[in-house]
């Protein structure tokens, strides 16, 4: 409750530093310090101190899981506005109200990592989305923000409509919107449940999915990840569908019913079969259609597509190890994605030919987005392999469909190929790549963020152990 109340009062906050504060520079800092004081917040929960004592009525339920991944989306988003927050006064005048709508995400974020009733769903998904709409359009000198914002508007539209659909026909069904009652139902009635409640999952498995890019309900994601803004496609490939796939698991979890060692076909629906067709279809369409960009930006639009396919092994298996697993890769994959965007932010040239030389000109950036890339490639003594690692080792542990983790390399190996074309050009192409000015304190940020990104891929644990404390 900490981190809703908290970061709904900081976007208020900032909507007032709009026109009471007059420095522009000064707007990051007060959300820099907005963004230490959500994450305090969030840390007392944890240890049972709250600073708000409402009573939800049951509708929201805060366990460790998801006041950890709270833990996570807020530090990620430190490290995104401390990297890139100068940027955002690029894009008119309203720069403070940019920071405004990032804690709102942030307050949506929290309903979802702890809603407990499937209105809190719906309302949580709102909160996220509708400032992401309007972040999506802001450059509005841009033909082509304008067209992925209203793109992403319409499909998001109508992927909400298929979850109040699908909501709708599991109250038909149980009688309540409360998750436990949903799963109680399913416990007394055995494997399978009535007609209303098996369309309902799937309605809402569709508007899930919708949600995190999983194909074939991607084809929104590379024309608005590549037509918003560069600084803001950052924070939506990261933390945004970081905490779609949270919500999906604990949606997922109503699948789980207790009947002994076969939940394959829960609810008379072979789930498990089902998310392994949607892992290969992911895979095959992130990283086939990644090879051919010739856009670094689209490049990784494409990627973030195969990096939502390895997370749906933590849908697919459910169990502790998909759930550690989760939690690791959120902070792999949104630290090295905020790092090569906020690399991608300083370049003039988004090609990959743009990329050519940038070694010899700017050591240290090449240097630090190398790292980035090769954690998002799974490469060993990064954050991603052990990321990777986990996801798979959860598949294993199921006992089932154990073939999935050797397409799951197969396609990993893939990814290496486009992300070592941007090394390549790098280092090895040469070329005069054209940056805007680098300051020594954003140099110093890479360096820290790419140190972390190591430290995380050699000891895991330190990942781990505050989930455990």
């Amino acid at each position: 409750m900490n981190a809703i109340i908290v970061s709904a009062v900081w976007g208020v906050i900032m909507m007032f530093c709009s026109f009471l504060v007059k420095n522009r520079g000064s707007y990051r800092h007060i959300a820099a310090f907005g963004l230490l004081t959500l994450l305090v917040a969030n840390i007392l929960n944890v240890k049972g101190i709250l600073l708000f004592d409402i009573d939800d009525h049951n509708m929201l339920h805060f366990s460790n899981f998801g006041l950890y991944f709270n833990s996570i989306a807020i530090f990620s988003t430190l490290v995104y506005v401390l990297l890139t927050g100068k940027e955002m006064e690029k894009y008119g005048k309203y720069a403070a109200e940019y920071f405004t709508l990032i804690f709102f995400v942030l307050c949506g974020v929290s309903v979802l990592s702890a809603y407990n009733n499937m209105l809190m769903l719906f309302i949580g998904i709102e909160i996220l989305s509708i400032p992401l709409y309007i972040l999506t359009g802001s450059d509005k000198k841009n033909l082509k923000s304008n067209e992925a914002a209203l793109k992403y508007f319409l499909m998001g539209a109508f992927s909400t409509g298929l979850m109040l659909m699908g909501i709708a026909l599991m109250y038909g069904g149980t009688g309540s919107f409360q998750l436990e009652i949903v799963r109680a139902a399913g416990k007394a009635n055995g494997t399978v449940l009535s007609f209303l409640e098996v369309t309902g999952l799937l309605f809402l498995f569709v508007s899930m999915a919708f949600k995190v890019s999983a194909a074939p309900f991607h084809f929104w994601t590379p024309d608005v990840y590549d037509g918003a803004p560069t600084v803001f496609t950052s924070f939506m490939a990261t933390v945004v569908k970081a905490a779609g796939f949270i919500a999906f698991i604990k949606l997922c979890e109503v699948r789980m019913v207790e009947t002994g060692l076969d939940i394959d076909k829960t609810f008379g629906v072979n789930w498990q079969l089902l998310f392994a067709i949607l892992i290969i279809a992911t895979l095959l369409v992130g990283n086939i259609t990644a090879v051919f960009q010739q856009s670094v930006k689209r490049m990784l639009a494409y990627s973030s597509i195969a990096q939502a396919g390895f997370m749906l092994f933590a849908l697919f298996s459910l169990n502790d190890l998909a759930k550690e697993g989760i939690l690791v890769y959120s902070v792999a994959y949104s630290l090295a994605t905020i790092g090569i965007f906020a690399v991608l932010v300083k370049m003039k040239d988004f090609t990959f030919e743009g990329f050519n030389g940038l070694a010899k000109k700017q050591p240290v950036l090449a240097a630090a987005c190398t790292i980035f890339l090769l954690s998002l490639a799974g490469i060993p003594l990064t954050a991603g392999f052990f990321a990777k690692y986990y996801m798979l080792a959860s598949v294993i542990k199921t006992g089932s469909y154990t073939w999935l983790v050797i397409i799951a390399v197969l396609f990993a190996a893939v990814s290496v190929y486009y992300y070592f074309r941007v090394i390549q050009a790098m280092y090895f192409k040469d070329g005069e790549a054209s940056t805007e000015e680098i300051t020594p304190s954003f140099k110093t940020g890479l360096v820290l963020l790419s140190a972390l990104i190591i430290l995380v891929g050699v000891m895991p644990s330190l990942v781990l152990n505050y989930f455990y404390f």
